[in-house]
């Protein structure tokens, strides 16, 4: 079973996303939390996605586009720092890619699709990783991070705007 990350093996600025994962099997988690993504936005309109609960704030349609994007990302990095790649792989403006994503022009059904697209892609990736390779290190952003690290990011990322939507939108 894949065991959560000690905190030495990913960039401080990820511990509430890293503690934010409950215990268990990652990959149920991840399962699980598919099912309470497609819940919620399932229960959101399409008129009210384009909600943003303050000025320049993101909409409800560009908060899943971002956690599609930033989860295809960081799954790269888990297949590159997985496979023992030692390449420094760059950083990433969200913004740029929120605003270049255009998710607003898009259908929340549409997002949605994409976004369980890319989480089933996510979830096949960590189930078929090698047990040695989680506890490979690689580098992202300009830190030292390890594999088993990156697949915690992932989950704990969209916990964190999934809260956020339920806190701060509806």
């Amino acid at each position: 079973m894949l065991q959560r990350p000690t905190e030495n093996e990913y960039p401080k600025y990820y511990v509430p996303y890293v503690q934010s994962v409950p215990e268990g099997d990652l990959r149920e988690i991840l399962n699980d939390h598919l099912e309470k993504m497609t819940e919620l936005f399932e229960g959101i309109s399409e008129e009210d996605s384009l909600f943003r609960y303050a000025e320049n704030k993101w909409s409800i349609k560009e908060v899943l586009g971002h956690i599609t994007d930033t989860e295809r990302i960081m799954s790269y990095r888990l297949l590159r720092v997985g496979r023992g790649d030692q390449t420094e792989l760059a950083g990433f403006d969200e913004n740029f890619f929120v605003q270049g994503a255009k998710s607003n022009q898009r259908s929340l059904k549409d997002l949605l699709e994409d976004f369980i697209a890319t989480r089933n892609a996510t979830i096949s990736l960590i189930k078929n990783m090698p047990e040695e390779a989680w506890t490979n290190e690689g580098f992202a952003n300009g830190s030292q991070i390890t594999t088993r690290a990156i697949a915690y990011i992932i989950a704990g990322h969209e916990v964190h705007h999934r809260s956020i939507i339920k806190d701060r939108y509806l």
